[in-house]
């Protein structure tokens, strides 16, 4: 049965080929070239048709998150994790989990908004009140906005006046502090696990949700000398273990404080994640808050306040060195405090170890801050609005060698490493125009640092930082604007690879 079904269906097939093999070779060409057509008429119709399908598919999954767009690198997160083990856990302050990727729809970048230079405005000269501490405009400022809110808050001014120089306080009482911050409840310091960010310390973390969410207890802004008046807030009545010892000595903050800036210095957040990032661990914690009472409720970098800085209160001022450029150059010759070693008291040396020098020149150069070794703006054009051209300091330049450093801070118990103050960064400068100076007679730089930046993480560690403090976060206009920031940073990275590259600068371990 089977046979015979196999020879009828191959006995038309057998036809074919016999007609076929009778009939003239022009008409076989013919019935040849006839077969080869359609076949390819059917090949190109069936290709297209699926390349239609595709492209349907596409355009339906286009903003359908995939799985994997939701990883920050398994490989690299268990690298992380595990220089974790000897870390303490850290509380969340969030219960629901949010990844971030480095998959993001590049549309049109957001302005950089309070990270370049402020606005041009017209300076008004104002006099100086006698026994008066506070500005006219801060005065006036304060007690209005003060009085938009006496609904929520009752405040009692008082005058003082100390060794630390005078001062205004203002306490604040809160009576309903929650209809000034209705989600208070919720820390704008966003951690979603036992774990933070390896780059952060435990102390890091409780200073950055002390000073975000911290209820306010009092506002001070202290005038010392010649030097800009800080203005502070307490926001706790206990004293932390870094400044019980300078409180007796130091009456500006009884408890726990932050320093609270202007909106347009917001680049001290960036300053401060930048620096745990690159393993330099040398700012002071800085987060970005907003104050009902304050700056319109702009968001303001507030930084953690370190008495240890004013070992002899705030009318002496910093604990720092004071150097002139010549005297520096010759201190990184020295390469004074090198493995310990004592320098000849003929050396010239100062107090700092040499290679807090490689850091500073290496932080300072990726931010283009240079009100600390550059403060009269000798190794870049500045422009005419910048301060070392309004104050007159680029003039200096025609004798660099006397010219001072500035903000050279260390803290009155650690004369060997420096502190990172004041942290103004420039955002907006051309790579054809960075100030190379900073980096003048710097032989070696930090290999931690060094590889943080050759490495492709870079960008995703800054995202991972940042995204912990969600006012700062929002304040620059969310991912896209901190792509932008970070745009920035990496193209200065390249160029300071391309100048160790070709200057041989050593790149070595500088874990002292």
């Amino acid at each position: 049965m089977g046979k015979s079904c196999l020879r009828w269906l191959c006995l038309p097939f057998l036809k074919f080929a016999c007609s076929f093999r009778r009939c003239p070779s022009s008409k076989r060409n013919f019935i040849v070239a006839g077969v080869c057509v359609i076949y390819v008429f059917f090949l190109v119709s069936q290709v297209g048709h699926s390349r239609q399908d595709r492209n349907r598919r596409t355009a339906g999954n286009k903003y359908r998150p995939t799985p994997e767009s939701y990883r920050l690198g398994i490989g690299d997160a268990l690298r992380d994790l595990a220089d974790l083990q000897n870390t303490d856990l850290v509380v969340p302050t969030r219960s629901n989990v949010v990844y971030i990727t480095l998959r993001s729809k590049r549309l049109k970048p957001a302005n950089i908004r309070g990270t370049v230079r402020p606005k041009l405005r017209r300076k008004v000269r104002r006099n100086k009140v006698e026994n008066s501490s506070f500005t006219h405009s801060k005065t006036a400022t304060v007690e209005r906005e003060a009085g938009q809110i006496k609904r929520n808050f009752a405040s009692k001014t008082s005058w003082r006046k100390s060794r630390d120089g005078d001062y205004k306080t203002m306490d604040v009482i809160h009576k309903f502090y929650t209809d000034t911050q209705p989600d208070s409840h919720i820390s704008s310091i966003r951690i979603y696990s036992q774990r933070a960010p390896p780059w952060f310390s435990t102390e890091d973390i409780r200073a950055m949700c002390f000073l975000a969410d911290a209820k306010v207890l009092r506002i001070k802004e202290v005038s010392h000398g010649d030097s800009p008046s800080l203005l502070i807030f307490e926001g706790e009545t206990n004293i932390s273990l870094t400044n019980k010892k300078h409180t007796q000595r130091n009456n500006v903050c009884v408890g726990r404080c932050g320093i609270i800036n202007r909106p347009v210095d917001t680049s001290e957040v960036f300053a401060f994640h930048l620096d745990r990032v690159l393993g330099l661990n040398r700012t002071l914690p800085a987060v970005s808050r907003k104050f009902g009472f304050l700056h319109d409720g702009r968001p303001c970098p507030v930084v953690s306040w370190d008495a240890s800085l004013y070992p002899k209160g705030l009318v002496t001022g910093w604990s720092g060195v004071r150097l002139t450029w010549r005297e520096y150059q010759n201190t990184l010759k020295q390469r004074c405090w090198h493995k310990n070693i004592t320098p000849k008291p003929d050396a010239g040396c100062s107090t700092i170890h040499h290679y807090e020098w490689s850091k500073l020149a290496l932080f300072d150069f990726l931010l283009q801050i240079y009100n600390r070794l550059d403060q009269s703006c000798c190794g870049f054009k500045p422009r005419q609005e910048d301060a070392c051209v309004e104050l007159g300091h680029h003039a200096e330049c025609e004798d660099h060698d006397h010219i001072q450093l500035a903000n050279i801070i260390h803290r009155d118990q650690d004369p060997r490493h420096l502190v990172f103050t004041n942290n103004k960064g420039f955002f907006d400068r051309n790579e054809d125009n960075l100030d190379f100076g900073l980096l003048e007679g710097i032989k070696e730089l930090p290999h931690q640092a060094v590889a943080v930046l050759r490495s492709s993480r870079l960008r995703e560690k800054l995202l991972q930082s940042l995204f912990l403090d969600q006012t700062y976060w929002e304040s620059q206009g969310g991912r896209q604007g901190i792509d932008k920031l970070i745009d920035v940073i990496e193209r200065r990275a390249k160029v300071l690879l391309t100048y160790i590259n070709a200057h041989g600068i050593k790149v070595i371990s500088m874990n002292v």
